[in-house]
């Protein structure tokens, strides 16, 4: 039940909950807790100056509030919120959860009330610091919001289990072990205290004192407070509200807003939700164990990989000490691949199961806290909870979808090195013979009419001569590197056509070919000069995009199944040159935060682009935007998006630069410096979001201008 506790502590505090109250986003809060982050709201966002002016849908109303953080001009926007224009500038806190709120406007008065009974500020605004959904308080104060009875019972429960001895709740410094409990009084004592605070005499002569175990029994079997109604304090609750989803009294069905309602009974209502949320855990159950199939897996993975790197360490020395001493340079830098590929394999393997036990150990405190929760008689605090907890299941089920347990890496090296034609052409070394036994190939000849260039990728077509009589085994086809650099083999085969893809973009590159038999190689054909296209033109790569992803108008527009952000790119890489490509919104619901940019082919695909470390983007909402790499938030700048906003990516590989446009206009300064290497253009984005990619594009000419004047 360890993993469980996260579910149990209060994100304000971090303690257990004491008093919770639910929210209406079913969130919890101490009762404490919510009033120190009470927030005073101006006159004019106040519930009744809304009702009157007949915009009020609701005794409680969301704010739309500015997502500006005051705590950091370097903050990711996550997690707080600015507060209005007459609020005072004050930094927000953290909590021990890590969760940013913000600190009461002002102190409040001395009171000897209840937090519950205390009178809040007129006007006060409490926002939730786990979702970020803000709302004003009516009359009512914290006593319009439902306390959380379930939890209570749940959260004794887990303390009464992790309690090794009763402790006595009088003594000052360290607590003694309880020696026996007064049931009229529930307080347990030590033997000290007992003589000190509760002596056998007086009105304390009649009250029965028992052992510590049997108080606490007592204790968990003393029946709990009956939940009240929040408009009818002195109604207890009796039917359910199905439009609503909430429990009522008698008095809401006569007279309040639940008068025209469909109602059901509170009992049949309570069984109905009881029996959803079991059918849900035990598809939950089913993923989780699945989850822990999938960890040992790995873990055997990690070790199969350490066998077969050693294994095969050790045979490519044996074959690197049976080549002579000129090799060794080569056997160094083949064992430095074998070592690189023998760390790739181990990170990724190794990220995987970091990333699946910290879903495993967030599902099984999910699992344990709703197993507890069935456990409980209160069917009007129940329902209170079971959407919220019935929707969470689904949501964490629909997690562990398709691909989630699956390898991302294999444990066999796609490496061998086959040393015996080497070691034979050693063996064969001779002296030069005066006359060959045969001649070599005729020139081989490029047909110019079938060679062409698309996108950033070459064609080529050759011949032998027509009055040839001399056969070729092979062709070797070389090309530079399109800067006039020296020339390195890209074909050897029969073929007499080729394809090469992965070309410079707005570059000339030079290609030659010659043939070979077993006597040599033929001279080189004349060198054949190609140019590739000045701008790109691509699609999205299903091949490549997390599962989630939907493509429609061919792979040029994409959206997604999932609430949680998935990753998908592009399908042309770039290493060299000016590259510009735009996105354009087709649809923008609920505030969420796409991210553009791009990333390398291996980037992660079920995470925001960005949080790792291999991308590079700009993720915006509809106020503002920040560049991330590597979870790191950095220049946040105003100015969001909305349905048909546009967004330009500007890749410039020759100043290493990445740059970011919203609407044409630039967004902040340059994202990113000192970036190379091969990348591919990226998004990430969820169900809310609908993007269309237009490529082809001429790089801005106001960039153009500044590039060529600097």
């Amino acid at each position: 039940m360890e993993e469980m506790e996260e579910e149990l502590k209060c994100p304000v505090c971090g303690s257990f909950y004491r008093e919770p109250i639910i929210l209406p986003c079913s969130h919890n809060l101490c009762q404490a807790c919510a009033r120190n982050i009470l927030v005073q709201t101006p006159e004019s966002e106040s519930p009744q100056s809304r009702r009157a002016s007949g915009s009020g849908v609701s005794d409680y109303d969301y704010l739309d509030l500015d997502k500006m953080s005051l705590y950091s001009e370097a903050d990711s926007g996550y997690g707080s919120y600015g507060g209005f224009a007459s609020a005072p500038t004050t930094p927000c806190q953290k909590s021990p959860n890590g969760v940013r709120v913000f600190p009461p406007a002002m102190p409040p008065p001395p009171t000897h009330l209840s937090p519950a009974l205390a009178p809040v500020p007129r006007n006060s605004c409490i926002t939730c610091p786990q979702c970020h959904r803000s709302l004003i308080l009516d009359d009512r104060g914290l006593r319009g919001f439902p306390k959380n009875r379930v939890l209570e019972g749940v959260i004794d429960r887990y303390q009464q289990s992790k309690a090794a001895a009763l402790k006595c709740q009088l003594c000052e410094k360290a607590p003694k072990e309880a020696t026996v409990m007064c049931e009229q009084c529930d307080v347990f004592y030590c033997d000290p205290c007992r003589l000190r605070c509760h002596p056998p005499r007086g009105p304390l002569a009649k009250h029965r004192l028992v052992p510590p175990a049997q108080g606490r029994v007592s204790r968990r079997l003393s029946p709990r407070k009956v939940s009240t109604c929040t408009d009818h304090e002195l109604e207890n609750h009796s039917m359910y509200c199905v439009q609503c989803k909430m429990p009522v009294c008698y008095q809401c069905l006569e007279e309040g807003k639940h008068s025209s309602h469909e109602v059901k009974a509170l009992g049949a209502m309570w069984k109905l939700h009881k029996s959803q949320l079991s059918q849900a855990l035990n598809g939950l159950s089913d993923r989780a164990k699945e989850a822990k199939e999938f960890l040992v897996q790995l873990r055997t993975m990690v070790q199969q990989i350490q066998e077969n790197s050693v294994e095969f360490e050790a045979c490519l020395v044996a074959q690197c000490d049976a080549l002579i001493d000129a090799l060794n340079r080569r056997k160094a830098q083949l064992l430095a691949r074998v070592n690189k590929e023998h760390e790739h394999k181990l990170k990724v393997v190794r990220d995987q199961i970091s990333h699946c036990t910290v879903k495993l150990r967030q599902t099984t405190g999910l699992m344990e806290y709703c197993l507890e929760v069935i456990k409980e008689n209160d069917p009007s605090g129940f329902l209170q909870i079971s959407d919220a907890l019935i929707r969470r299941v689904h949501l964490t089920e629909d997690q562990w979808g398709k691909g989630t347990l699956t390898p991302r890496m294999t444990t066999d090296f796609d490496l061998s090195l086959d040393n015996s034609p080497l070691l034979q052409s050693i063996h064969q070394l001779d002296f030069v013979q005066v006359k060959a036994s045969s001649p070599v190939p005729a020139t081989p000849i490029l047909q110019l009419e079938e060679c062409c260039t698309h996108n950033n990728s070459a064609t080529l077509s050759w011949k032998q001569p027509p009055l040839s009589t001399i056969a070729a085994d092979g062709y070797i086809l070389e090309l530079d590197d399109g800067s006039g650099g020296q020339f390195r083999e890209v074909y050897v085969g029969k073929e007499t056509m080729c394809t090469v893809d992965g070309l410079h973009f707005n570059s000339t590159y030079n290609a030659r070919v010659k043939a070979f038999n077993k006597t040599g190689v033929s001279p080189y054909s004349k060198t054949l000069v190609l140019q590739t296209s000045e701008v790109a033109w691509f699609a999205f790569d299903p091949g490549s995009a997390h599962s989630d992803i939907i493509f429609s108008n061919d792979n040029l527009t994409v959206t997604c199944s999932s609430y949680d952000d998935r990753v998908v790119l592009g399908k042309t890489g770039f290493s060299k040159g000016v590259h510009y490509w735009e996105l354009t919104i087709d649809r923008y619901d609920n505030h969420p935060d796409p991210a553009f940019g791009v990333a390398r082919i291996d980037v992660m695909k079920d995470m925001m682009l960005g949080k790792d470390d291999k991308a590079w983007a700009m993720y915006v909402d509809n106020n503002r935007s920040w560049f991330m790499h590597n979870n790191s938030h950095t220049n946040r700048t105003e100015g969001g998006i909305t349905k048909g906003a546009t967004i330009g990516v500007l890749l410039d590989l020759n100043r290493k630069t990445l740059t970011f446009f919203v609407n044409n206009e630039q967004q902040g300064p340059i994202a990113f410096e000192n970036v190379e290497g091969l990348f591919f253009p990226a998004v990430s984005l969820n169900r809310n979001v609908q993007v269309t990619l237009h490529t082809g594009l001429p790089v801005p000419d106001f960039y153009s201008s500044r590039a060529s004047i600097a």
